[in-house]
């Protein structure tokens, strides 16, 4: 028997294609997750510029690996959550033929562009950091889970697991494929059925039976701009695990935050301010993440801050849910302290605030923060000596 058939690149246009193919032994098709105006344009030893001038775009793929079938579904019905947190309703899920499972989203899903980058170009950087994301996002409740799972065994300690207890989400690479839906997986004979979501729970390896498999569609009906915020919000988080140094600082200099002592609302940025009022649209997590940075900049005290968070919450049109507030503000507590992004980033403009143009002269809210405060004591201390 052919152990392989076709070229790399290749591609198929008939559906009497694969049949031919599978005539002469052909089980599993594999497909790319990057989508091309001419796959057999590529060529070996093309550089990104070129390569990104064939790519229409890119559809995400998550893909479950794990020794153990009854962890991945842990982890699939983890992931499911947190893409239908972030509003999305359409994805594709299939069995891996072994002991995971594969979820899609449809790069129509995602926007066109963000920050000034063209989505099409950003491949594999943006979907290497939604897949950290979700990990990040789902790492908690996965280890509590398997630990429950596993109890007496004790595979898992103090959040700490070996890798053959965990499962783990594949990053994807450029040229990166995948083995397409019902195509048998090489070793165990099982078809990648497609499933619904609420069937992971109960599903089998025997349900993958290549006899009695029940045919669907495994790539979604996306809306366009069904998963922007799953992006954006991923982009976001990266940058916290990943500031940029200000241009005005030197090589090696930390951000220190800075203690003052008479804070007033009334020497908050206007931006500030306007984001205290609640947030009509999107961008909550990101304001969330503006506000917390800039009352731990100006230092703040803690339980001050965290009253004026949730307040601000209440105001929101839709708030966010307590626990993610909670989780938020554990995690920048035991972080360093960072200043909110500088007025010129697109995190204001993002979100609908449009910073004054005495905000811009200061660069950062916590410059605007500290020099008003700086001035009104003066002010104060004038009057007193009079």
């Amino acid at each position: 028997m052919m152990e392989s058939f076709g070229t790399r690149p290749d591609s198929l246009q008939y559906p009497a294609d694969i049949f031919e193919m599978a005539k002469n032994g052909a089980t599993s098709f594999h497909c790319s997750e990057e989508l091309w105006r001419d796959p057999l344009a590529i060529s070996t030893g093309m550089n990104e510029k070129q390569l990104a001038g064939l790519r229409i775009g890119w559809d995400f793929l998550l893909d479950i690996d794990s020794k153990y079938l009854d962890y991945s579904k842990i982890l699939a019905e983890l992931i499911i959550k947190v893409l239908r947190f972030h509003g999305i309703k359409n994805f594709g899920l299939k069995f891996s033929g072994s002991k995971g499972f594969h979820i899609i989203i449809s790069w129509k899903a995602f926007p066109e562009t963000i920050h000034n980058n063209k989505t099409s170009d950003m491949f594999p950087e943006w979907p290497r950091i939604i897949t950290k994301y979700i990990i990040e996002m789902t790492k908690k409740e996965l280890i509590e889970k398997i630990t429950q799972m596993t109890k007496p065994n004790k595979y898992v300690k103090d959040f700490q697991a070996p890798k053959e207890v965990i499962p783990d989400l594949i990053l994807v690479s450029p040229r990166h494929l995948f083995r397409m839906p019902y195509s048998l997986h090489e070793k165990t004979a099982l078809a990648s059925v497609v499933l619904k979501p609420e069937e992971i729970k109960d599903f089998q390896p025997k349900d993958a039976d290549p006899f009695k498999v029940e045919i669907r569609s495994f790539m979604p009906d996306a809306k366009p701009g069904e998963a922007s915020e799953l992006l954006r919000e991923a982009l976001d988080w990266y940058k916290t695990q990943h500031p940029e140094p200000e241009k005005s600082e030197k090589p090696g200099r930390e951000f220190k935050p800075i203690a003052l002592k008479d804070i007033s609302e009334k020497n908050f940025p206007p931006s500030i301010n306007k984001i205290l009022q609640g947030m009509k649209g999107d961008g909550r997590k990101r304001a969330l993440f503006i506000i917390i940075n800039f009352f731990r900049s100006i230092g703040m005290d803690r339980k001050e801050t965290e009253k004026i968070v949730h307040e601000w919450n209440q105001k929101n049109e839709l708030s966010l849910k307590e626990g993610y507030i909670k989780s938020q503000l554990i995690s920048s507590y035991r972080s360093k302290a960072v200043p909110p992004p500088n007025y010129d980033k697109d995190y204001y403009k993002g979100i609908g605030i449009v910073p004054t143009e005495e905000e811009m002269r200061y660069r950062n809210p916590v410059s605007y923060m500290v020099r008003k405060t700086l001035m009104g004591k003066n002010v104060k201390e004038g009057k007193n000596k009079k």
